[in-house]
């Protein structure tokens, strides 16, 4: 898949995309991403890209006609000819999550949007096909945004990681029903009196996948009563985890 970024830090990125699977996603040919500064069709001899706004207030906006030619742009030269899904990095966009991610890295290519200062004047909205948060709070920009969504894409590509499995049997997982991880360990044994349960030491692995099953469901309900009550209602189980049909 193409990743296009739109984001006034380009070099933000220098190091992010040099490390980890990132970097083996790019090398292996199973994601590439092109940069692009909105300053290229900035105004003026500043090349200013943002304005003071309109009804008075704090801070500043940045222009639509600055970031709607610079998309036009990416699109202009794409690989391909094929344009990507404009995704705009906003706190008030759906919060992501890892269906979204699934969802987004399914596609051929996705353009993040990176904003800046203020914000974005409103009619930048009605050039991009979805707006997307990381999370109920605020950044000075969407650039790391940007990163999450790029890195958490590049591990569901194939190849990319080493065993396939490991973004099955996750948190989150849609293939588990968004449940919490269950808890791991490797040795030792015994560490300052804490143990490795014995369960997982005996080599049942029905009896193991049924221990890892009930801590699974013990640790959404302590730690994310929210995800645990979505997966209830999706999987139609009861306030104990079992199949409401059981007796």
């Amino acid at each position: 898949m193409r990743f296009d970024v739109l984001t006034l830090f380009p070099e933000m990125f220098g190091g992010f995309l040099e490390a980890s699977f990132v970097r083996r996603a790019i090398d292996g040919g199973q994601m590439a991403v092109r940069l692009r500064s909105p300053r290229d069709f900035g105004f003026g001899k500043h090349r200013s890209v943002d304005d003071a706004p309109y009804g008075g207030g704090s801070g500043m906006v940045m222009r639509v006609d600055v970031l709607v030619p610079a998309m036009e742009s990416l699109d202009a030269d794409a690989p391909g000819q094929v344009r990507a899904h404009r995704v705009l990095l906003t706190p008030q966009g759906r919060v992501l999550d890892q269906r979204k991610v699934e969802e987004i890295a399914a596609r051929d290519a996705v353009m993040l949007v990176c904003g800046r200062y203020e914000g974005f004047d409103e009619r930048v909205r009605e050039h991009v096909a979805e707006e997307i948060s990381i999370g109920d709070f605020v950044m000075t920009g969407g650039e790391a945004g940007a990163m999450v969504i790029v890195d958490a894409c590049a591990r569901l590509l194939p190849g990319v990681l080493g065993n396939e499995a490991s973004t099955i049997d996750e948190s989150h997982s849609p293939a588990t029903g968004g449940l919490l991880e269950y808890p791991h360990y490797t040795r030792p044994v015994e560490f300052r009196g804490a143990r490795v349960p014995e369960v997982l030491q005996g080599g049942n692995h029905a009896v193991i996948a049924k221990w890892r099953r009930a801590r699974a469901i013990e640790r959404t309900r302590a730690r994310r009563p929210d995800l645990w009550e979505r997966f209830r209602a999706e999987a139609g189980e009861g306030p104990d985890g079992r199949d409401e049909d059981d007796p």
